[in-house]
Parts: structure tokens; C-alpha cells; sequence
């Protein structure tokens, strides 16, 4: 779809903390709305940090106090801000607000609409402020990608004054928005219920698989190179934080090892829990710690593997919609899922019909889970196949990009419906 512009390109500025070149959490789907609207018409200006996430470090060849790019059609603003090597409480809070303090003195390019992309939550909401003295009358979108408020409270941080900020401060933005953009349905009913958000306000715009499609790949070369034998391969990729209680792996690691089972769990990425992940599993023979990848090793990996992992923290059960899930449907490979069993990442998997669901921080179920999978290669083909399905009807690119492009069309011509 391309919206045809019967006059100048209306301006649509799209703040985040995270872009591309970042390859995973949020940035790649920043990354490819800002594109995408760019290709529809609109003349798309991104104001960002430099690529720092997950390794929380300033990419090489980054850093500058500002620094303007000019990519896929995209006019990008770079803003140096507080990265701490240990992003943790107020660390972490210090380093949104640093980047939201950047934003209130900030060109916009006169944008006809606003879109600002959380978590973020902090930076978000003196955006908003700032829009509320000098853009009165632009339209707001927040792009809600995780809740920032319902993922402190399930990971057992919200307790206190400061959670109590936090969630009226989340409440505040998402009221003030004039769309809400969520992922999930179920965020639908939280963002309704939760903060009192007006339901005609709420849109639901399913997120995708950054990714190209699943590569025809040489299997066994594949896993020759990634060191990977005859045994069941059962890869986690992605972000390694508190949300994802990967200690959890680690334990259903040594248990397959202790069992002489034949599965090898790999643990593919970066993230602030990497390395005390590292020291703690370094003696247990049957895990694998593989650095971030580019997007076609990292592809080729996901596809390499015989079972697909999300794991989350028990607890853990609203707050997000896992961003691997996507990429692990575009695979034909099963997802085992390692979650609350009446959780949102558990209703996906099995909205998909694309794998297993075990409850979180239970090892000995996860590795039965696996053996189980691993020695029944029907039903593998059978949920991987699902999955596939799945990514390509309901979690398309293209479909999700375009309602982006409507509701931005019908806020900027005064239409409010939806």
C-alpha cells in the first residue's frame, strides 16, 4: 500500500531509544516502521540514541553528542545519552531520562503527527509534556511494546513509592496519547482496565518477524559450524535479562547432563545477565553460550536448531509478547515455551498451534519437554509447521505497517475514527 499525497508529505516524527543497527528487543520493528512509512509517503524523521542494546555499550564508530544519518529514506537524529554498564533501578531510569531530557531541546522538523515508542516510558512522557506547550494539536501515538509498570511488578520491583510513580506516570502518557498502538490483545484489556485508557483510543497492531525468510541452509554444515552433533538442539536467542530467567536453563542443563540426555541447550545473544550467566553455567557440559550474530548467521542458526526456546521468569505473565516468537514461527521449527501457563505467551503458542508450553522455573519439565519433542519428529513438523503458517497470515509485515499508515493518515486529516 502507498498513500498518495495530495499535497507536501505530511512530517512524522518517531522517537525511541532504540534503532538499527541494534539487531533484536525493539529497535528492529522501530527500525522497519520508520522505513515503512517512509515508502507509504510520509516523510519519516527518527530521533534516537546510538546503538547500544543489548551489550549496553556504544557501538564502535558511535558516540558523538549528535550525529544526523540518512537511511532507507529516513531522516535520523542520533542523541548521545547515559548508557550504564549495569542497567539496573535507577541506572536504568536515569539513563530514559537522560535521553527524554535530549528530546524536550531537540528539533522535531514540525511533525504533523508524534510517534513514540515505549518502554521508553520516561523520555516518552516529557516528550508528551513538551508537546503539550509547544505542539498542541499534533497528534500522539504511543506504540506500547511492553508495559512498563506490569513488567516491574511481575519481575517483583514495583513495590514502593517509586512503582507508584511509575505506573501513574505510565497511566498519564497512555491517557494523553491520542491513539495507543498495542501489540497484543490482551495488552488491549490491560492498557483499558489498568490505566482507564477510553477503549476507542486503543489499536491493536500485531508485530512481525524482522527477518528475511528462513534461508534453505546445508543443515549439517550449519551445525558443524556452530558445533552441534547428533544430539537435540534446543536454542534460546535473543535478550538475556531478568525478564527471561535463564537460570532456569541452566538448571534443566545440568539435569541432561546428570540424566545422560542427549540435548544440548544453547543460549544465543547478549544482555545484562550474560555474564554472570556465563560464570555460573561454565562447568555444565551440556550448554553453549554463542555471541550475537549477524541477521543471516542468525537465521541460519534458528534454523540449524531442533527446538526453539522461550523461557521467562516465573511470574512473568502479561507484561510482554516475546519478539523471538515471531522470528522462531518463520522457522518450520517447534517453540517450547518455558512461561506461565496462562500467560500471553503461552495463548500464542497456542493460538499458533506451534508448540509446547511447560510452566516457568520448573527444569525437570523443560527437559522432558525437549526429549519429548526430540523423539517424535512427526509432531516437530507438524507445530513447526503451524508456526510457519501462523507468521505468515496473522504476523505479516507488510498488513501491520499499513494499519500503522491509516491511523496515522486519518489523526494528521482530522479523522479520528478507526
Amino acid at each position: 500500500m502507498v498513500i498518495t499525497m495530495s499535497r507536501t508529505a505530511p512530517t512524522v516524527t518517531v522517537l525511541g531509544l532504540n534503532y538499527p543497527p541494534e539487531p533484536t528487543g525493539i529497535a528492529p520493528y522501530t527500525g522497519a516502521i520508520a522505513r515503512g512509512l517512509s515508502q507509504r509517503g510520509y516523510k519519516t524523521h527518527v530521533v534516537t540514541t546510538h546503538p547500544h542494546y543489548p551489550e549496553w555499550r556504544v557501538k564502535p564508530g558511535y558516540g558523538q553528542w549528535s550525529r544526523r544519518e540518512h537511511l532507507d529514506g529516513v531522516s535520523l537524529r542520533r542523541l548521545r545519552h547515559y548508557v550504564p554498564t549495569r542497567p539496573t533501578g535507577v541506572r536504568r531510569l536515569l539513563s530514559e531520562v537522560s535521553f527524554g531530557a535530549r528530546l524536550l531541546f531537540e528539533r522535531w522538523q514540525r511533525p504533523r503527527a508524534v510517534v513514540a515508542v515505549s518502554p521508553a516510558l520516561f523520555s516518552s512522557s516529557l516528550a508528551a509534556a513538551r508537546m503539550r506547550l509547544l505542539h498542541r494539536g499534533t497528534p500522539l501515538v504511543v506504540w506500547v511494546q511492553d508495559l512498563y509498570w506490569l513488567g516491574l511488578s511481575e519481575t517483583g520491583q514495583s513495590a514502593g513509592r517509586a512503582g507508584q510513580v511509575i505506573k501513574k506516570t505510565e497511566g498519564w502518557l497512555l491517557r494523553r496519547a491520542d491513539r495507543v498502538v498495542v501489540i497484543h490483545e490482551r495488552f488491549a484489556q490491560r492498557v483499558i482496565n489498568d490505566f482507564s485508557v477510553p477503549p476507542d483510543k486503543v489499536v491493536v497492531v500485531r508485530n512481525w518477524t524482522h527477518l528475511p525468510p528462513a534461508p534453505d541452509i546445508d543443515r549439517a554444515a550449519a551445525r558443524a559450524r556452530l558445533g552441534w552433533g547428533e544430539e537435540a538442539v534446543v536454542l534460546h536467542a535473543g535478550n538475556m535479562g531478568i525478564k527471561q530467567g535463564l537460570d532456569n536453563v541452566l538448571d534443566a542443563a545440568q539435569l541432561a547432563h546428570d540424566r545422560g540426555a542427549n540435548v544440548r541447550f544453547v543460549l544465543l545473544g547478549n544482555g545484562a545477565e550474560h555474564a554472570r550467566l556465563v560464570a555460573e553455567g561454565a562447568h555444565i557440559p551440556n550448554l553453549q553460550f554463542i555471541d550475537p550474530l549477524p541477521d543471516a548467521e542468525f537465521a541460519e542458526a534458528l534454523g540449524a536448531a531442533d527446538i526453539l526456546l522461550v523461557n521467562e521468569k516465573v511470574g512473568v505473565s502479561e507484561m510482554a509478547v516475546p519478539s523471538k516468537l515471531t522470528s522462531y514461527f518463520s522457522t518450520g521449527n517447534p517453540v517450547l515455551a518455558a512461561t506461565d501457563m496462562r500467560g500471553i505467551t503461552a495463548d500464542e503458542v497456542r493460538a499458533a498451534d506451534g508448540g509446547v508450553v511447560v510452566k516457568a522455573g520448573d527444569p525437570s519439565a523443560l527437559l522432558d519437554a525437549a526429549v519429548k519433542l526430540a523423539s517424535d519428529p512427526e509432531e516437530s513438523v507438524r507445530l513447526g509447521a503451524n508456526g510457519r503458517r501462523y507468521r505468515e497470515t496473522v504476523l505479516d509485515e507488510t498488513f501491520a505497517i499499513d494499519q500503522f499508515a491509516t491511523l496515522l493518515s486519518r489523526l494528521i486529516d482530522g479523522d479520528g475514527s478507526k
